[in-house]
């Protein structure tokens, strides 16, 4: 699915305390697209990645699934949107803590009043190192195991697209590289498309196409 972002503005506050967090920032994303966006702390890449998303709203212009402009249109409509169509992996992995690894992984479906494909997710398990850590709680996991879980609970639905904000921002070196595989593994296997943000460079230079944030404005850096 073919996504156009179309000058697109956020800010914040007012007089002495505005932020322009993005400044007509235009951009498209393309089938099996592997993106990533890199930029210091406060460039604007995770309002970014959240207002393509549909997490967030622009003060100004369009992103456009298709012909479909996300944010336009009831709350409802863009929530199952993004349930169905949308990964998206969290820096903090969001994990409810009363629920299990499966239960957590499975919920978008829930959400959707749909049953899991117990054969996908005992692959999507396996392939991510879970099986063996499905019954357990989030406070039983390590930091690795529990962004894998996230990484789980972002594709269980089959999305088109997945967005990743610093997936590897709160793990050690080693757990961050494993991370890292496992993702880039999970796009070459499914051809889905994957947009990343990151100020690590050595993760910006594994996308096909890299950009560079700095203070809301983007531009594209470099084409492998």
């Amino acid at each position: 699915m073919q996504i156009q972002v179309n000058e697109i503005s956020k800010v914040y506050g007012a007089g002495d305390n505005k932020v322009v967090a993005l400044s007509h920032t235009s951009m498209a994303i393309s089938d099996g697209d592997f993106i990533s966006i890199m930029g210091p702390s406060g460039s604007g890449k995770s309002t970014l990645l959240h207002i393509i998303s549909g997490l967030d709203k622009p003060a100004s212009g369009s992103v456009l699934y298709g012909d479909t402009d996300i944010h336009h249109g009831p709350d409802k409509k863009l929530s199952a949107f993004r349930r169905r169509k949308i990964g998206f992996i969290f820096q903090q992995f969001n994990l409810l803590p009363v629920l299990t690894a499966r239960e957590n992984i499975i919920m978008p479906l829930l959400l959707d009043k749909k049953q899991p494909d117990e054969a996908y997710l005992q692959e999507l398990s396996s392939f991510l190192g879970l099986e063996n850590r499905l019954s357990h709680l989030p406070c039983e996991l390590s930091g690795g195991q529990q962004q894998r879980v996230a990484i789980a609970r972002a594709l269980i639905a089959k999305p088109d697209i997945i967005f990743a904000d610093e997936p590897t921002g709160n793990l050690d070196s080693k757990s961050g590289g494993e991370v890292m595989k496992m993702l880039c593994d999970i796009r070459k296997k499914t051809n889905r498309t994957l947009v990343i943000i990151t100020h690590d460079p050595r993760i910006a230079e594994m996308a096909d196409r890299r950009f560079s944030i700095i203070d809301g404005e983007l531009s594209e850096v470099g084409v492998q």
